[in-house]
């Protein structure tokens, strides 16, 4: 009773403290205290059940929240092999494949990529290229020139448009962002001579270019003039050429030809299929100012087996052909199917290519104005014939190349800068 009354007076005491319930174990019973009554209640305590979580938790599944395209990024994490006895295996992918799919994902963000190793830098472009991240109308662009702008000609050191007009149409500023280039074939595109892309060509990213083909692009002597204005007024611009197609533009006369003699590396030159009117006039100037001699038999870098699509972004371009011909592929759906086909898909490019193909057959047949230079070994096809006499050509050329070049510092300044290459040149 004494020990009651203690912790009776206990709880009294301290009763703004809300302890619970007390429980005191005598002679091996437990007993709870009632603090209303102040003594010892024999009551066995009723075990409560045990709770992880309250009774207001409620468990909801998100999965069908969630689109197709995040499941298969989960799944990707996985690599999924069978084993010899035909069983389903699969192993986690390493930190690095995760990483790189994940920028590739996201590659149009990437602030810059210069300094970057270039072996990570070509395993990226890989992945984003296997998405086909470059074929997008926007981010693609952006994604493209991160690239190009600190790996140059890594990315494209040769791009072959060959017959693909559609694609220079659709991709223009895709294919302006590419630096560097070496080889450019352009033929049969029918560009002309207000084409965006043929003043791009003027432009310091591609004064790499070493090999250009312009075969059957309708250009004219204001185009060529126009493209040969850096080169003549301020020294920049295509002035590493040493490859020039320029056959079957029948609008390019003699007088677009003196524009040409402003290239000094150039190795060999093709005006086949041209309008020139006083062919052995042309051909003796070539030969005395710039030193190309004319060759008798076809020359190998005009026959466009050597311009090929090479780089990182070699699938890019394949990729780009591939939606421009399923974006202009016809409809069961349309009323004219015939005059659709003849129009916008294959029959259409399929005759392009065969009038290109009648095109080259006409300039063989009507001649073969192709020039090479005779200390380039490797430019042209060794002709027998022209050995014996080529000590004697070469001093003949030297002498009129030295009074050629007497008058041409005589009237340089007339004839350099006359009042139209100032207009041009403005307009830079």
């Amino acid at each position: 009773q004494s020990w009651s009354r203690g912790m009776s007076y206990c709880l009294h005491s301290e009763s703004h403290l809300d302890t619970g319930p007390i429980y005191v174990r005598e002679n091996g019973k437990l007993h709870v205290v009632n603090q209303g009554a102040g003594g010892l209640q024999d009551v066995t305590p009723k075990t409560r059940p045990f709770r992880l979580f309250s009774r207001s938790f409620s468990v909801e599944l998100c999965m069908n929240g969630e689109d197709d395209r995040a499941r298969r990024q989960r799944t990707d994490h996985f690599i999924f092999t069978y084993t010899k006895e035909g069983n389903l295996r699969y192993s986690a992918k390493s930190l690095f494949s995760l990483v790189l799919g994940y920028i590739s994902d996201n590659v149009d963000h990437i602030d810059s990529l210069i300094g970057f190793p270039e072996q990570i830098a070509e395993k990226l472009f890989s992945a984003a290229e296997a998405r086909q991240k470059f074929t997008e109308p926007v981010t693609g662009l952006r994604a493209l020139q991160k690239f190009t702008e600190a790996y140059g000609s890594l990315v494209l050191c040769s791009l072959c448009l060959r017959n693909r007009y559609l694609v220079i149409s659709e991709k223009l500023e895709e294919i302006k962002s590419f630096r560097e280039l070496t080889c450019l074939d352009l033929s049969c595109c029918k560009l002309g001579d207000e084409h965006e892309l043929l003043e791009h060509l003027t432009k310091e990213s591609l004064s790499s270019v070493k090999q250009l083909l312009l075969k059957d692009n309708s250009l004219s002597d204001a185009g060529l003039r126009r493209m040969t204005a850096p080169v003549r007024v301020l020294k920049k611009g295509l002035d590493n050429l040493l490859v020039l197609d320029l056959s079957c533009n029948p609008k390019i006369t003699d007088v677009g030809i003196g524009y040409l003699l402003s290239f000094k590396k150039l190795n060999c030159l093709d005006i086949s299929g041209t309008g020139l009117k006083d062919v052995d006039a042309v051909i003796k100037r070539i030969q005395m100012q710039i030193g190309l001699v004319h060759s008798k038999v076809p020359l190998k870098e005009f026959d466009h087996s050597n311009c090929k699509t090479e780089g990182w972004a070699e699938q890019t371009v394949l990729q780009w052909e591939q939606a421009v011909m399923e974006a202009i592929k016809p409809q069961d759906s349309l009323g004219s199917r015939t005059a659709t086909l003849r129009f916008y898909g294959k029959t259409r490019r399929m005759e392009e290519v065969v009038k290109c193909t009648l095109v080259e057959a006409e300039t063989k047949a009507s001649g073969n104005l192709q020039f090479y230079k005779e200390k380039v070994q490797n430019c042209h096809l060794p002709l027998k014939k022209e050995v014996a006499g080529s000590h004697e050509l070469k001093n003949n050329r030297k002498r009129a190349l030295a009074e050629q070049e007497r008058e041409r510092t005589s009237k340089q300044k007339h004839l350099c800068l006359t009042v139209e290459d100032w207009d041009l040149l403005n307009t830079y």
